[in-house]
């Protein structure tokens, strides 16, 4: 297989996981370890925390605008559950990628250069995600000045946000697992006083 075939094999949208190079302490620690595993500190623990609250709200967003597109749920109630949740979501998720690509991903390269690789498609993955983030801002923006107007623009822009969210949902639950697969078995290998915790 050539590098350009591998790098195609990696991108998000046609990922199905990790190649071999890549999955080498994965294979030592699968899932199925992490939780009893004694190296499995606070910072993990809060890694995947976080992880599962991105995944749970994107999860609830997309059902609150599949409610809005049915009609189950009115226009006010949708935008005051709406509003606060897609803001917190579109900045705590932005945040989080920050702080990995600029403190965690060179951390945990610096301790297990084997895996550096991983950490690169992991910042393109970013580069991808925060162009969806955008995609996301200006869907909601749209939907939430349609609520105003007749209900076939309601429908239309409703149909684009749920569209939306639903796309970014699975390349989120490919890259967050993803990530989850190359960290944390880092973490349970060198312990997490590695990354100085």
């Amino acid at each position: 297989m050539s590098a350009t075939d591998d790098d195609a094999l990696l991108d998000l949208d046609h990922r199905t996981g990790w190649p071999a190079d890549l999955r080498v302490l994965l294979e030592r620690y699968p899932r199925e370890v992490w939780e009893e595993h004694p190296n499995l500190g606070d910072l993990s623990r809060f890694w995947l925390g976080r992880h599962d609250m991105f995944r749970e709200l994107n999860t609830g967003l997309l059902s609150a605008a599949d409610q809005l597109k049915a009609g189950t749920v009115p226009a006010e109630a949708f935008r005051t559950w709406f509003v606060p949740r897609i803001q917190f979501f579109l900045r705590e998720l932005h945040g989080h990628h920050m702080i990995e690509d600029h403190n965690y991903f060179p951390m945990l390269t610096a301790t297990e250069p084997r895996l550096a690789r991983g950490f690169e498609v992991l910042e393109g993955d970013h580069e991808m995600i925060h162009t969806g983030l955008l995609s996301l801002q200006e869907a909601g923006n749209g939907l939430l000045q349609a609520l105003a107007g007749p209900k076939d623009r309601v429908q239309y822009a409703a149909d684009g946000m749920s569209d939306a969210l639903s796309g970014f949902l699975k390349s989120l639950h490919r890259h967050l697992g993803d990530e989850e697969d190359l960290i944390i078995p880092i973490l349970l290998d060198r312990g997490e006083g590695a990354l100085g915790h």
